[in-house]
């Protein structure tokens, strides 16, 4: 049975297995210390993606539940851990005796019932999935890389992992299908890179006492030998086994862990790999504002992630208005890109895999209005500045600037301040086969609409070539 179950494993490794770009006698080595490491520089692609999709599965999919006490910063800190609106924080919740999740669990499960007895149900639900389908789905929003969540803080792996756990038998914390390796394979397929995010500070299997206050959090991450060496072989396994595009550690990594040699081995295992700033050291290639953004352009590339409700993993408590709405998240994506960010968007699959109705319909609209506007999103750079007026988002590309403005009902213009059209210039809006009649008003460009501007609040695009003088 194991023979058979590592050599399915093994085929879909090698399905899985696409490397960013081959290595050649030009690609540089890195060795294992941080003047080599400090060379590495972000890829195109990367800068390029502007948008991924997040993947937070896992045994918690299977309570599915959390308080809807707000967004994270938005909540009181010294609460957050105990009123916790992270679905995939279920745990650490119930660990936390007459908590709103302790109280839903002996409620609804019992006292008795111990979280890891959810690996069976979760490990039957996952029977159903489709990767593939996901990968369309990705696809469809318009995204260009995702990351799954292949280990979170209670420590079940998506993977079939060789590293065997101390506390706890493999049956309990190991997904029997390769989650990780069906979806990387799908998504691959469908055109897009593929990244893994690992829990490298906390684990639940090593650690019993809950985090309650934030002053908890970095004193739970386990500092032990035994861990250290657990983590490092973790991520040793996927670089070997997945080749992931993105190396995506949260909360922080153990001190002992050999992390300059985790980061060139990855770095000369993935031409074209980027690692994020959550190892607990001063290198990264990019940061990762959780649930927030930077308010202005930002040189060191960045990445803001953050769940369509409260949570990243689903909550079935969660309903419209813990949800996004789409116009907002459609100018969310657009401030961010303006700023040389990337959004990594989440959703929160059910155990079976499958996405909920309101998490499709935001997905569905952000990709069909990327489908029209993208043009100035994807593959652009930052402008000289990022925004003229509270409505108003600017990107460059080639010899165009992009104006994206938030429509407003019944009015037959945009007005665009701060820029003045130089000789020449032609205007279109994205979507539409003809140009655009407009005229300068001072410090301001006032642009026809020569077509419906769709829903009020909703980013409207225009093409502005040459790029006009910042004023």
């Amino acid at each position: 049975m194991m023979n058979r179950r590592k050599f399915a494993a093994g085929l879909v490794a090698s399905a899985a297995f696409r490397p960013l770009a081959k290595a050649s006698d030009s690609t540089p080595r890195f060795e294992p210390n941080w003047k080599s490491i400090g060379e590495h520089k972000v890829p195109d692609w990367y800068q390029n993606a502007k948008l991924g999709i997040f993947i937070h599965w896992g045994l918690y999919s299977v309570p599915a539940w959390a308080t809807t006490s707000g967004e994270l910063g938005k909540v009181d800190p010294s609460k957050w851990f105990t009123d916790n609106a992270y679905a995939e924080w279920y745990l650490n919740t119930l660990r936390i005796k007459g908590s709103p999740g302790y109280e839903h669990h002996i409620a609804t499960y019992g006292k008795d019932f111990d979280y890891y007895q959810f690996a069976p149900i979760f490990n039957r639900n996952t029977a159903k999935w489709q990767p593939d389908k996901w990968a369309s789905v990705f696809k469809k929003t318009g995204a260009r890389y995702a990351v799954l969540t292949t280990k979170h803080h209670d420590g079940f792996r998506l993977w079939p992992s060789a590293v065997e756990n101390p506390h706890r038998r493999s049956s309990e914390i190991t997904a029997t299908r390769d989650l990780a390796g069906e979806l990387t394979a799908a998504v691959r397929s469908a055109g897009l890179e593929m990244g893994l995010y690992y829990s490298g500070g906390l684990d639940w299997t090593f650690t019993e006492q809950p985090i309650v206050t934030m002053q908890d959090l970095m004193a739970r991450v386990p500092q032990t030998e035994e861990y250290a060496r657990y983590a490092d072989a973790h991520w040793t396994e996927l670089t070997d086994r997945y080749q992931p595009a993105v190396m995506w550690n949260d909360i922080s990594y153990p001190k002992a862990g050999k992390i300059p040699e985790l980061f060139a081995h990855y770095y000369n295992s993935v031409p074209g790999g980027v690692i994020n700033n959550r190892f607990g050291v001063d290198f990264s290639d990019f940061t990762t504002p959780e649930y927030a953004k930077y308010d202005k352009i930002t040189e060191k590339k960045w990445e803001s992630c953050r769940g369509l409700g409260y949570s990243f993993g689903y909550n079935q408590a969660e309903g419209p208005e813990q949800v996004i709405a789409a116009d907002k998240l459609v100018w969310l994506l657009v401030d961010i890109v303006s700023k040389n960010g990337n959004l990594l968007l989440n959703i929160g699959p059910r155990s079976d895999g499958s996405i909920s109705e309101i998490q499709m319909d935001r997905l569905d609209k952000l990709g069909a209005w990327l489908a029209v506007n993208g043009e100035g999103i994807f593959d652009s750079r930052p402008w000289v500045k990022a925004s003229s007026s509270p409505d108003v988002r600017f990107t460059r590309k080639e010899n165009s600037l992009y104006a994206y403005v938030q429509s407003k009902p019944g009015v037959g213009s945009l007005s665009i301040s701060g820029v003045r059209a130089v000789s020449g210039t032609k205007i279109r809006l994205l979507g539409s086969s003809q140009d655009s009649e407009f005229k300068q008003q001072g410090q301001e460009l006032v642009v026809s609409t020569t077509r419906s501007s769709g829903p009020a609040g909703y980013a409207i695009g225009l093409r502005i070539t040459p790029v006009p003088e910042s004023v």
